[in-house]
């Protein structure tokens, strides 16, 4: 019966262009715009790292002094170069990574390409195995490197492409700032969404294309980039005293395998809050938190309100859309009403009218799905010629393009539910003496 029913629809709509045509223009304008704004909103709210964002926690501590001190603030998003090198010696996490962003001067050995500035990260040994970077080539360095402050340099695939025409360049020396690194790594292509590991980046970023070790950085005074907060007289203005500067400036991360390994890990930053108290460093009471990496970008409001506003407005957008489309379907149903009385007469039940008509809106929501997924590729190339830094994120994927074509049918079944149950209350002899 379906296929007689799609018979059906198909010559209906063919005898009304114009009003079918008004139909699925109206079902594509309401799903493009939803679709393009739920698509952004689809990609700047994903979960970056889904098989392990509920094992990597973001520690807070407050070391700030008793300076506008108000009870249950937020304590500080970063940490002072000792609390994180004490909190990383610790170990009390199955892995754990300090770091900061930068900014490296490359020195290409090629006469034809003149220097450059790269982005970097400067971080521990640990960040590759807790992030789960892809490698192309080689691996990262050891904690024995960091220790010894090694001259060696993970390096992007898109600068290994430049540099090495990207052959393996592990082993090969790289120079920055004067000095040779050895390329022991090269990742593959990795762009985490959002930049969840150091936000203060931007939060949208694309990943940087040198990574170091961080007391190497420290050791050779590389620039750095990011956010730093200093108080009280031990505040350091300059990047070269840092480390003994009362100034928050890197993050840290830490991964906990289980629930109750979360509970102690709090409990032993609530301890040592109060010890660094006890010792005089820090003045305010206790006061720590400890977010998984979807709660931290909670708490960062990453996904940007005008983005959630907009799908809202796109969303209602839609329901006038509908309400068009239950007007239009509703004109042209009770517009066949002699048609529907003699299948009546001839022996059609009212629930056989029924399936028919919602197979004919069915039809038109496929039709206004193909429009609505037109319109949203070209809403989204709009998207992408914006400024923003997630503007080069707004693409459809595959299961956006099939929620698409869910959402129009959908749609377009629920608007043609009141015209056909409307038709369906045509009283056959009625329609036959009127023929």
């Amino acid at each position: 019966m379906f296929g007689y029913y799609l018979d059906l629809a198909l010559r209906s709509l063919r005898r009304n262009k114009m009003l079918t045509a008004l139909m699925v223009l109206a079902i594509a304008l309401g799903i493009g715009a939803c679709m393009t704004t739920f698509t952004v909103l689809h990609v700047l709210s994903g979960d970056p790292l889904p098989d392990k964002s509920a094992r990597l926690f973001y520690p807070q501590v407050d070391p700030l002094d008793m300076d506008g001190y108000e009870a249950g603030k937020e304590p500080e998003r970063q940490v002072t170069w000792i609390d994180g090198m004490n909190l990383l010696k610790a170990k009390r996490g199955e892995r754990q990574a300090l770091m900061t962003g930068g900014a490296v001067p490359v020195q290409p050995t090629q006469s034809s390409m003149d220097p450059f500035f790269s982005d970097a990260r400067y971080t521990t040994a640990d960040f590759f195995p807790m992030f789960e970077t892809p490698f192309l080539y080689g691996h990262g360095w050891s904690e024995a490197e960091d220790d010894g402050k090694a001259r060696v340099a993970v390096i992007s695939r898109s600068l290994n492409d430049k540099l090495f025409d990207g052959k393996d360049s592990t082993n090969q020396i790289l120079r920055m700032k004067d000095t040779a690194f050895r390329v022991i790594g090269v990742l593959d292509n990795w762009r985490p969404n959002p930049h969840f590991y150091d936000l203060n980046m931007g939060q949208y970023s694309v990943a940087e294309d040198v990574f170091l070790p961080l007391a190497t950085s420290r050791d050779l005074n590389l620039a750095r980039n990011g956010s730093r907060n200093c108080w009280g007289k031990g505040g350091g203005n300059d990047d070269e005293h840092l480390e003994v500067a009362t100034c928050v400036w890197l993050q840290f991360w830490v991964q906990l395998q289980s629930a109750d390994k979360a509970a102690d890990y709090r409990t032993f930053l609530d301890n040592y809050s109060k010890e660094q108290k006890a010792l005089g460093r820090f003045e305010r009471p206790s006061n720590v938190r400890l977010s998984n990496l979807m709660e931290w970008l909670d708490v960062n409001k990453v996904v940007p309100s005008d983005v959630r506003l907009q799908s809202w407005l796109a969303l209602g957008f839609l329901m006038v859309c509908l309400v068009n489309t239950v007007g239009l379907m509703l004109a042209k149903f009770l517009r066949r009403s002699g048609e529907l009385g003699v299948r009546r007469a001839l022996g059609a039940s009212r629930r056989e009218v029924f399936m028919q008509l919602l197979v004919e809106a069915g039809v038109i929501g496929l039709a206004g799905g193909v429009g609505g997924v037109l319109l949203a590729y070209l809403g989204l190339w709009l998207v992408r010629l914006q400024p923003a830094d997630y503007a080069s994120l707004a693409h459809l994927d595959l299961p956006m393009l099939l929620i698409t074509f869910v959402l129009a049918i959908t749609a377009s079944l629920l608007s043609g539910l009141l015209p056909a149950w409307r038709a369906c209350q045509i009283t056959p002899a009625l329609q036959l003496k009127s023929q």
